[in-house]
């Protein structure tokens, strides 16, 4: 399993609305991705995952201030 596809995979697992569109120019990179879907994460691992983002320290505005 490569660190994309479980980024991937946690990406689908937020919302059932929410589709990530990765973009590529490989065919190899296109298939990796794809494998996303078939990546079940547990509640055991969606809530690692979550623990290790809290710790993340959001810095910077979103947009510049003339936007």
């Amino acid at each position: 399993m490569k660190a994309a596809q479980i980024a991937l995979a946690w990406l689908l697992a937020q919302k059932p609305w929410i589709v990530p569109i990765p973009g590529t120019t490989k065919l190899h990179r296109l298939e990796e991705n794809l494998g996303a879907a078939s990546v079940t994460l547990s509640k055991a691992d969606l809530a690692a995952i979550a623990e290790v983002l809290a710790k993340v320290a959001v810095q910077g505005d979103r947009y510049p201030a003339h936007l």
